[in-house]
């Protein structure tokens, strides 16, 4: 492994850290994909051999254990109840990112589906198992690439059904949710910024231009072009950062 460059011995190290195998098989398997780490768990976890180490009976029992007495669903009830079994609090971003690898459609619900299928991608059956994986489950968070895939499922995730925005105060508990991680040093000011001058829910536009305002412009905002094609809340945060003397 010592040949391979720093990026592809982290994803050999992540691959080992989630699947629980071997160097030699996570070579393998991402070689096979290419080196793109959700082909190898594809292609790793579709192996006759890997199915098999999932009890199905397993997945069926912790359903029935968590899903809601007169909904063929997990609820909020249940979503509790797991992250107890976990020991996670509901509000760690964690949960975020389990909800990302069940592909959940909605904050605060599982389908049956969602749930067994996302407990096989990730190779467990038991919570123990899910347990054991919660560090690396968050580790995913520094991965770049996954962290933006993250942020970008979050805003489907989180606003309500039906509506095409997200309300301002689901926006920007999700926002200091994912930029504690990324460490942003304006994401108070830009909450702050948004409940006074704005007080509207939040567009897709905006969610997903804000990403790339923080990954691209400085704290210090050195590197901003105000003739740049920013959305206008953006340029608009801008001034008001000037406005306050904030930099």
């Amino acid at each position: 492994m010592n040949k391979l460059g720093r990026g592809n011995r982290d994803k050999v190290q992540q691959f080992m850290a989630i699947t629980g195998t071997s160097e030699k098989v996570a070579l393998q398997a991402l070689k096979s994909s290419d080196w793109h780490l959700e082909g190898a768990f594809d292609i790793f976890y579709s192996q006759p051999h890997v199915r098999a180490t999932i009890d199905l009976r397993h997945l069926e029992a912790l359903y029935d254990r968590y899903k809601d007495p007169y909904l063929d669903m997990i609820l909020v009830d249940g979503i509790s109840l797991l992250c107890n079994d976990l020991q996670v609090d509901p509000r760690d971003i964690v949960t975020l990112v389990i909800s990302w690898h069940m592909k959940a459609a909605t904050m605060c619900e599982f389908s049956k589906q969602e749930f067994i299928g996302g407990l096989q991608s990730l190779g467990v059956d038991t919570i123990q198992k899910l347990r054991e994986k919660i560090p690396s489950l968050r580790a995913e968070l520094k991965d770049e690439q996954k962290f933006r895939d993250i942020y970008f499922y979050a805003f489907g995730w989180a606003k309500e059904k039906g509506q095409k925005s997200l309300s301002l105060d689901t926006a920007i508990g999700m926002w200091q949710l994912l930029f504690a991680e990324k460490q942003w040093p304006l994401i108070d000011h830009w909450c702050d910024f948004l409940q006074a001058r704005h007080n509207k829910s939040i567009t897709k536009d905006t969610w997903s231009q804000l990403l790339e305002f923080v990954k691209t412009i400085d704290p210090l905002l050195s590197n901003y072009d105000a003739e740049g094609a920013w959305p206008y809340l953006i340029d608009e945060f801008v001034e008001y950062l000037h406005e306050k003397a904030i930099v």
